[in-house]
């Protein structure tokens, strides 16, 4: 057995949609699946309408939940149960260190439609030392599409394809590397102004571009259906349009270590916070 897939859990349906995910995703790698709850940090609803504080005994009858909820679908399946104090995006980033791939589920932040997920996800994604899924629900019938790859171009495409590649060749789901580009700007003496391109001499060069980073990826997974487009968007505004009609989005995170949130740059926040499937962010 390899290291385990983590997944933390609350009282949610996001939670219980993280779990499923989960739970199907360490049933294909075969490996073990951890479930971890934060007794702790939720508070419970009374009838009439207020709040008390959470007990042990309420995050242990949670977790006996989630274990049989699981080996209901995978009755030989490895999975344990551990109930934990403090904060659930210290304990998650603290468990990447010895884990396979975390799993959270996509929590509304504040009120705003458009954000999918809360500080927890953004948190543990900017700083986890493996991938973490952010999971959202999508209906994975006919016409889903498969898995999106955001590559750059630049540096870390490696940890980002191996893991999109990997991911599709389990599910036998088709692949699609995605390369967004834009017009550089020329720095001049009191603005920045575009120069003058040939879009179809800058469009040829991007093509060749992900051609290249691809080189090796067919032959090491013969199996998987991949496609490869450059376009010219910008990277998250494509990614999240692309999330709607497939099944997992997977990025790098590129950003700055001593950023306001660690090293999860913008395009990668942005899928968090918007993506309409399941998002990967993978370290690189």
């Amino acid at each position: 057995m390899g290291k385990p897939v983590i997944v933390g859990v609350d009282s949610s349906r996001a939670s219980r949609d993280a779990l499923d995910w989960a739970a199907g995703e360490a049933s294909l790698r075969g490996e073990p699946l951890s479930v971890r709850h934060i007794w702790g940090e939720e508070t419970v609803k009374a009838p009439d309408g207020g709040e008390s504080p959470p007990t042990r005994e309420a995050g242990e009858a949670l977790l006996d939940e989630a274990l049989a909820r699981t080996l209901r679908q995978y009755p030989d399946m490895e999975v344990t149960i551990e109930l934990l104090d403090g904060l659930l995006r210290d304990a998650m980033t603290e468990a990447a260190h010895g884990a396979d791939l975390l799993v959270l589920g996509a929590r509304g932040s504040g009120g705003f439609p458009g954000l999918l997920v809360g500080s927890t996800s953004l948190f543990v994604a900017a700083r986890a030392a493996c991938p973490l899924v952010v999971v959202r629900p999508v209906d994975p019938g006919p016409g889903r599409g498969g898995v999106v790859a955001g590559v750059h171009g630049d540096h870390g495409d490696a940890e980002v394809l191996a893991f999109a590649f990997d991911f599709a060749q389990r599910r036998d789901l088709p692949l699609l590397a995605v390369h967004a580009w834009s017009y550089p700007l020329i720095t001049m003496p009191g603005h920045a102004s575009p120069p003058v391109f040939e879009e179809s001499h800058i469009a040829a060069e991007r093509d060749r571009l992900i051609a290249e980073v691809l080189t090796g990826w067919r032959e090491r997974y013969p199996q998987v259906d991949v496609t490869a487009t450059a376009v010219r968007a910008q990277p998250a505004g494509e990614l999240v349009a692309r999330s709607r009609e497939n099944q997992l989005l997977v990025v790098g995170r590129h950003g700055e270590p001593h950023g306001p949130l660690g090293r999860l740059g913008s395009t990668s926040q942005a899928t968090v916070l918007h993506a309409n499937c399941p998002v990967a962010v993978v370290p690189t």
